[in-house]
Formats: C-alpha cells, sequence, structure tokens
C-alpha cells in the first residue's frame, strides 16, 4: 500500500522535509487528498540536484502554483529508481538514460521527459600525479588503470560505487576504455576506492585523499570553495549527462496522485521553470549549473516539450 510504505520512507528524508513526514504517512492508502488540502508530492531524486541546491530553489514555485506540498528524499539514480519500483514515490528526476529506460519498459514510468543537462567532469588533484590533464576521458581513465594496478604512488580514484547515475556513468566508460567493471576495476586493487556515498561525500572523501573521481560539473561547483581539487578533464561527448523527470505509475495509486505526478513533470519542462533552471547559479558561481533543454532536445534522444497526459502505461 503507498502511503503505509511511504511513511516508512519518509522517516529517511532530509532535515528540510522532516516535519511534514509524519503527517505524510498518517493518511489511508487511497484516500483522496481532502478539499482544501495540498496534495503531497514525494519525489526521489538524484543527489546532484538535490546537493546543488536546484530542488530547493524550485521548490516554492511549484508548490505555489499548484497548491502542493512537495516531499524530497535524495538518492543516488539506482536508489530513487527502486524507491520508485516500490510505488514509494509519486515522480523521479533522475540522470542514467539505461537504467531509466529499463525503468520505462518495466511499465512502471509514466510521461518520462528531459529537462535539463551538464557535463561530468574528472576531478584530481592540482599536481595531477597521474598526468591525464586535458587527455580524452578514455585514454584518461586507461592510464589510472595502468598507473593504479602498478602500485604508482598518489594514483587513487574514489568512485560513487551506490549505482547512482553519476557510477553508471564511470562504468560506462570502463567499458568503453575496454575493461570489464566487475572483473577488472573492482577490487582491482588500493588504488580503486567505492564510496557508497553521495556526490557531495564523494567530492569530500576524494578531496582527503587527494584523490581522482568523476563529479557532475553542477555538484564540484557547489562544493568547489571546500575542495583543494581541480577539473583536469572537463571535455568529451561521453560525458554528457541529461536529466530526466518521470512520473511513477502503480494501479495502487489514486487519479489524484499521478495528476500531482504528472503536474510535476509539467512544471519542470514549462518556459518560466527553464527559464530559471538557465540562471540558477549564475550570481553564485559565475555560470549555471545546469543547461536547460528549451525545446532543443532532439539531439538528446529525448522528449522535452509534449505535456505529461499518460495516466496508465501504453498497451504492451
Amino acid at each position: 500500500m503507498k502511503k503505509i510504505s511511504r511513511s516508512v520512507l519518509l522517516l529517511t528524508l532530509a532535515v528540510t522535509v522532516m516535519i511534514t513526514v509524519i503527517s505524510a504517512g498518517c493518511t489511508t492508502p487511497g484516500t483522496p487528498t481532502p478539499p482544501g488540502e495540498k496534495e503531497k508530492v514525494l519525489l526521489a531524486t538524484t543527489t546532484s540536484l538535490y546537493d546543488t541546491g536546484l530542488l530547493d530553489y524550485l521548490k516554492p514555485m511549484f508548490e505555489e502554483q499548484y497548491h502542493a506540498e512537495l516531499l524530497i528524499t535524495s538518492q543516488g539514480t539506482g536508489k530513487a529508481l527502486e524507491i520508485a519500483s516500490r510505488g514509494d514515490a509519486d515522480v523521479l528526476a533522475v540522470h542514467s538514460p539505461a537504467q531509466e529506460n529499463a525503468y520505462m519498459d518495466s511499465g512502471k514510468g509514466l510521461n518520462r521527459r528531459c529537462f535539463a543537462y551538464n557535463y561530468f567532469i574528472i576531478v584530481g588533484p592540482e599536481s595531477d600525479p597521474a598526468g591525464i590533464r586535458g587527455m580524452e576521458p578514455v585514454e584518461a581513465f586507461r592510464k589510472l588503470y595502468e598507473l593504479g594496478t602498478a602500485g604508482t604512488p598518489d594514483i587513487v580514484f574514489i568512485s560513487r560505487g551506490d549505482n547512482s547515475g553519476t557510477h553508471s556513468k564511470e562504468k560506462s566508460i570502463w567499458t568503453t576504455a575496454g575493461y570489464n567493471y566487475t572483473t577488472d576495476i573492482q577490487k582491482s586493487g588500493t588504488w580503486y576506492v567505492e564510496a557508497g556515498r553521495g556526490m557531495g561525500e564523494t567530492l569530500q572523501l576524494a578531496n582527503e585523499k587527494q584523490a581522482y573521481t568523476l563529479s557532475d560539473e553542477g555538484t564540484y561547483l557547489a562544493y568547489k570553495g571546500d575542495l583543494d581539487l581541480v577539473p583536469v578533464i572537463d571535455q568529451g561527448d561521453i560525458l554528457l549527462n541529461v536529466y530526466s523527470v518521470i512520473t511513477v505509475y502503480s494501479d495502487t495509486f489514486t487519479p489524484e496522485e499521478i495528476t500531482a505526478a504528472n503536474n510535476f513533470v509539467d512544471f519542470m519542462i514549462s518556459p518560466a521553470v527553464q527559464d530559471a533552471i538557465g540562471t540558477f547559479g549564475v550570481d553564485t558561481y559565475g555560470k549555471n549549473l545546469f543547461t536547460p533543454m528549451m525545446e532543443q532536445c532532439s539531439q538528446f534522444d529525448c522528449d522535452c516539450t509534449s505535456p505529461a497526459t499518460e495516466t496508465t502505461p501504453a498497451a504492451p
């Protein structure tokens, strides 16, 4: 039952939503929201959208426009999709196209829309002990592997190791470089560390160890003031990082809950919010942390313009 299982999940949410958690779990499953009461919308999202502050920035806009209460749980993309697969979230905002496509194919997602992108970057010590600055990402990964497995001093790579979108991108780069992640990379030596943490914490750990790591650009910029690490590689098509929003579907959900989730999808691709995404971070960091799709998404093989009208999965 959605709302009962949700109440357990909500107890683990960030401090920003803890006060609302208890009341969110006390309603009877499937009971429509009483007239005048705000519809609670539970968003399962990737850490990069949360750690950068983007969602906190957009949250009051959504709540005011739709007379809703947006509750946010921040996980890696894999964990967010797992939560959604159990019916313990209403809507997703994630960044791992392969995992998203598999989720959609399972019949548990509706109205997938891409809304923004940025790029992953490889960051490391200013001294760049591996000598990979400016290399192509795949070649840089090969060199890190060769130096790391050879026991070269000061060569350490910190992986998210959490099945997040960033971790999935890292694994895809290793695959493109010609390695099997499970047999060649994991447990290949002390040079390679799986943190099992969110992006912000992984950056902090990499900073402590003066190691290399793969990060989305937005989270790096948000944490940059507390880090000694610098971008050593920030170019390469393989580093593209696309964010999408998806309505979660379960046959236990009420029509009101589906509608509320669809409202969030429409909100994220609306012109006003696209403009807001495009300017977010400029005042603080001197550049926007995310680039909005602005209806220019054909090159990303995704839909960023169609209204969220689906309420049930299409017939197979």
